[in-house]
């Protein structure tokens, strides 16, 4: 007779993988959307802050690829240069869109208000963190020397271009897992304020929490967003969640400063043998 045994973990959690714009800083994600605005405006074919945000979450050189090939911007390219977007305008435009990433970068690198306190928090529960990211490497150096002066270091720090393949394969958060020597994927979460973020923790089979209010979802700045009134932050709060949720985000919370009850929720449903 076939015996079936099913092992569970129920220990507490071991790591949280962090993505960066609009997650741990960049209130709103808003240096991502200059940056591609500004690119698009210089090479003579304007996009609008909607069709930059919409393949959010993707490494760089895919996003332009994808902005160039929706039908809008794909005609005004046509009729602004004489043929459509080849695959050696892409490269040029990424090669391009680094320094001008770079310094977009550098004038969002605020920690989001609780990030610092999440980051102590975990640190203090024997907890493990990474972070990973969309922008490169060579994009980033700027930005993890100033988080690191507000007080957030993760362990460890995965680039998409340090992998195979970015969001949403699960690539980034399973390097950072290894590297953070990890004992059970199952006792691991990624927090991302995109789909394809949320994907990529599905796909590495780990927690998966999203961020709806300050990251690429609602696309405000803190004082933005304090300016709208109780309706109209629930209205876009709401729309936000929805849209993970369908994704199949385990959490929504509004920003990282809710993370720790989050954590708390999954250990008691681990110890009573959940799995993600």
């Amino acid at each position: 007779m076939a015996f079936s045994y099913k092992r569970l973990y129920t220990g507490p959690v071991q790591a949280v993988v962090f993505d960066w714009a609009g997650t741990v800083v960049d209130y709103g994600s808003i240096a991502p959307i200059d940056g591609f605005c500004m690119l698009f405006e210089r090479n003579g074919v304007p996009i609008t802050l909607a069709e930059a945000r919409e393949p959010m979450g993707t490494e760089k050189r895919e996003h332009i690829s994808q902005l160039v090939h929706m039908p809008r911007v794909r005609q005004a390219w046509t009729e602004k240069h004489g043929a459509e977007p080849t695959e050696a305008d892409i490269d040029r435009l990424y090669e391009e869109f680094i320094p001008i990433q770079v310094e977009a970068i550098d004038k969002r690198a605020d920690l989001i208000p609780g990030a610092k306190e999440t980051f102590e928090y975990l640190t203090a529960r024997g907890i493990k963190v990474g972070g990973n990211t969309g922008y490169s490497q060579d994009m980033i150096e700027g930005l993890i020397a100033k988080a690191a002066q507000q007080g957030y270091k993760p362990q460890s720090i995965v680039a998409a271009t340090d992998v195979p393949r970015g969001r949403p394969f699960p690539h980034m958060t399973l390097k950072n897992l290894l590297d953070l020597e990890v004992e059970n994927l199952h006792a691991c979460v990624k927090v991302d304020d995109t789909v394809p973020g949320i994907d990529e923790g599905l796909n590495a089979g780990i927690w998966t929490v999203g961020i709806a209010v300050s990251g690429n979802e609602v696309g405000m700045e803190l004082a933005d967003w304090n300016a709208l009134s109780e309706q109209q932050q629930d209205a876009l709060r709401q729309k936000a969640a929805d849209k993970f949720y369908r994704a199949g985000a385990h959490y929504v919370i509004d920003s990282v400063a809710e993370l720790p009850e989050v954590i708390a929720d999954i250990e008691a449903r681990l110890a009573a043998g959940d799995q993600p």
